[in-house]
């Protein structure tokens, strides 16, 4: 059962348009603040979709506020070490990185400290001209929980990462869009559909291949070059076996445009 907001308003809403889901998250009151309740429920969706034949990229979104103000803090003041450590935050992000189908963030207006690492663990960000990125945990008397510290350097490099989370410093979307932090920035307006329109281009290409491009990029974060190059190699190789690659190449050859079943 779906866990609800007050007793009645869904934390998150699952939509689809062909074969992109749209994941909303839906606590405005806060800003979309991300408590316990909410992130469980959206590692449990989101792994359904992953498992799901009929959807082939995933839109995570928010509203025009904000896609994720960060993690909601009446759930951490008072929390002793333990307490924390207790709780399945860390488990739950390492689900979010396993999953294997496309993953693009729309975000408009904020995107802060866990909203931020939110966007930052998909695979592509969408910006609407309003977003503002950044890791303002420090404010607080703690530092990110979820990544920021290794994905923003990952993204943006040390020495900005360095500035933004010692700061506490909001990026605008220009700002993070030069840094590398984002795909591209659209009018607020267009947010949500180019995120779509994104999922669609994806959408329509071989599954199997999709999957492992982006298992190969990621491996790019994990290991050394040389290591990375033999793992790409050998999910090259094994694209060959696939009915999709054979028509792939059949349809180029024939010129016409392939049918993709995901074999």
């Amino acid at each position: 059962m779906n866990n609800t907001e007050n007793g009645s308003t869904p934390l998150l809403v699952t939509t689809h348009e062909g074969a992109v889901a749209m994941v909303s998250l839906n606590r405005p009151g806060v800003r979309n603040a991300l408590n316990q309740a909410l992130m469980g429920e959206l590692v449990d969706i989101l792994e359904a979709l992953d498992r799901d034949e009929e959807t082939r990229a995933i839109v995570l979104t928010g509203d025009e506020r904000a896609f994720a103000a960060g993690a909601d803090i009446a759930e951490m003041a008072g929390a002793t070490p333990a307490e924390i450590r207790r709780r399945p935050n860390l488990a739950r992000w390492n689900r979010l990185r396993a999953i294997r189908k496309p993953l693009i963030a729309a975000v408009s207006g904020y995107a802060l400290g866990g909203g931020c690492e939110l966007a930052m663990i998909c695979d592509m960000i969408v910006a609407a001209e309003s977003a503002r990125f950044g890791q303002p945990e420090v404010n607080l008397g703690i530092i990110p929980g979820g990544g920021g510290t290794q994905r923003l350097v990952r993204a943006i490099g040390k020495a900005r990462a360095m500035e933004i989370i010692l700061t506490g410093r909001v990026m605008s979307a220009g700002e993070a869009y030069s840094a590398g932090l984002v795909t591209k920035v659209v009018p607020s307006e267009l947010c949500l559909t180019e995120a779509l329109r994104l999922g669609q281009l994806i959408s329509e290409k071989p599954p199997v291949a999709v999957r492992m491009a982006k298992d190969a990029i990621l491996k790019a974060f994990d290991t050394t070059l040389d290591t990375g190059l033999d793992y790409e190699r050998r999910c090259f190789e094994l694209l060959f076996a696939t009915e999709d690659c054979r028509e792939g190449m059949q349809a180029f050859l024939e010129k016409r445009q392939p049918t993709f079943t995901g074999q």
